[in-house]
């Protein structure tokens, strides 16, 4: 398999310098069916050669703007249905009265052209921007999931031409943060900007070269080459040159996120976020005539479409596991779980915006943790593999590793009880973290050791009562009018005599 920059410049021999596929066969020394394969990709999408000079081609001047705007309609076709010059040549000649350019002043001007339009280098800031192009950036924003505040970033979009924005919070800013909120983005508006602008993140460069290019990350370039669309970037440490999504980042934290938002699931918050997003743009544009949402119909017409199969925001890693079979992350700052019977192995590891996820040899789920943020040390455990693992050998529960690493609550009251109720308590505690939580099960057990209770019905007991909705029940208050029962106390003596004393 090649390489991503190998790749690349096989495409950019094609598509953008016009060689053949044996002029490329020969240069680089890959074969024609391999060249062919990467050529034929709809996946992938490649640099254009710097843009010559122009000519004028005066004798051509009023046909210009009917050829440039069928090359901007080509952006949104696949390559293969894209206009050649000997086409536009056709349909000139068939469809404009007083056409009589050659061939040759066409095919010219459509090849200056088409390297002006598909190419991204040495692209400069436009004046007026174009519909369809797009510029991203993150901020920086607090929010409570669950009652717990996390010091989150969000993803902002913002197309310059119509002033329109989108925004997607997260709990960090890292390359499947990135993926994940440009992909939810493209498929809520239905198709993807024409070129997106970029900082120097090193999610997407890893390097800076002299004269301005940049080397991109693997994951990136397949990413950009997934959904076609061009890349620019930034000079370094002059984010102002891409001023309205600066702009629009300030913008989206005043009125989208203030006060401090408050809710219970952040895929959810991003979703109402997006329709937040669309009433937003119903105010007139600071500037232009119209409101934003009026002037957006010119970008939405020119979004690219969205490729035929999903892209898999997720990023894949092998870990080892260690003897309490758990692994970190993140520079050793994030501990995750996996189960006991994978302790000291090597086991992959499903990486996304939201939850690390823990597969098996047949890519199976074993275990979801939600991925943790920040540069403290933080430990997210699946306690139930552990605990019924535990529940299954009781008597061996003092002298695992697990042992240490159980709440201080829990393992006192594990003293409490003897080698077959252990098993037995262990097993309910599963049962109480599957249905509730870990926190709730150690919370029920807390209560059970200020009660002095240790068998099983007492803990299912107050389980219910501290975080289940059980309804009270008010008592039955009779009418007036019904008479109160008299209290009856029956004379027995009569009994005493028949008994005879017996």
């Amino acid at each position: 398999m090649l390489t991503m920059t190998q790749v690349k410049n096989i495409r950019k021999m094609y598509f953008e310098e016009g060689k053949n596929i044996s002029q490329i066969s020969s240069e680089t020394g890959h074969c024609r069916k391999t060249v062919r394969g990467y050529l034929s990709k709809e996946d992938w999408n490649e640099e254009i050669p710097k843009v010559k000079k122009k000519n004028n081609f005066p004798k051509l001047e009023q046909f210009k703007p009917l050829i440039d705007t069928w090359l901007y309609e080509d952006k949104k076709a696949k390559r293969k249905q894209r206009h050649t010059a000997k086409h536009i040549y056709k349909r000139l000649q068939e469809e404009c009265n007083g056409f009589n350019c050659s061939y040759r002043t066409v095919a010219s001007y459509v090849s200056q052209k088409k390297k002006e339009i598909f190419s991204t280098k040495n692209a400069y800031l436009p004046l007026e921007h174009i519909p369809g192009e797009a510029q991203v950036d993150f901020g920086s924003a607090d929010f409570y999931e669950n009652g717990k505040l996390y010091s989150g970033k969000y993803l902002n979009l913002s197309f310059p031409y119509s002033n329109k924005g989108y925004l997607q919070l997260f709990k960090g800013e890292n390359q499947e943060c990135l993926f994940e909120g440009l992909k939810t983005i493209f498929e809520h508006i239905g198709g993807v900007p024409t070129r997106i602008w970029f900082d120097n993140t090193s999610t997407i460069v890893t390097k800076v070269i002299k004269g301005g290019a940049r080397n991109l990350t693997d994951d990136f370039l397949r990413f950009k080459e997934h959904y076609r669309f061009e890349v620019a970037f930034c000079n370094v440490e002059a984010g102002h040159e891409k001023g309205n999504v600066e702009n629009k980042v300030g913008y989206h934290r005043r009125n989208l996120l203030v006060p401090v938002p408050k809710f219970q699931s952040l895929i959810d918050f991003n979703k109402e976020l997006l329709q937040k997003c669309e009433s937003d743009a119903k105010r007139e544009h600071y500037r232009k005539e119209g409101t934003i949402e009026d002037l957006y119909r010119a970008d939405s017409e020119s979004l690219l479409e969205l490729p035929a199969t999903s892209f898999d925001a997720s990023k894949y890693i092998t870990v080892k596991t260690n003897g309490y079979a758990t692994f970190v992350l993140n520079k050793g700052m994030h501990e995750y779980s996996v189960a006991p019977k994978y302790a000291n192995e090597h086991v992959l590891v499903k990486l996304t915006a939201f939850n690390v996820i823990v597969l098996d040899e047949s890519y199976r789920e074993i275990v979801r943790h939600d991925r943790l943020y920040g540069d403290s040390k933080q430990q997210s455990m699946q306690w139930v593999p552990y605990l019924e693992q535990l529940a299954r050998r009781p008597g061996a529960l003092k002298y695992t590793g697990v042992y240490q690493m159980l709440p201080q609550p829990l393992s006192e009251y594990m003293e409490c009880l003897n080698k077959r109720d252990r098993g037995n308590v262990l097993m309910v505690i599963a049962r109480l973290t599957q249905k509730g939580s870990f926190e709730q099960a150690v919370g029920t057990v807390c209560a059970a050791l200020q009660h002095g209770v240790t068998d099983v019905d007492s803990l299912l007991s107050l389980h219910r009562r501290l975080y289940e909705n059980i309804p009270q029940i008010e008592p039955v208050r009779l009418p007036e009018h019904i008479p109160q029962l008299i209290r009856y106390e029956p004379d027995l003596t009569a009994y005493d005599k028949n008994l005879g004393g017996r």
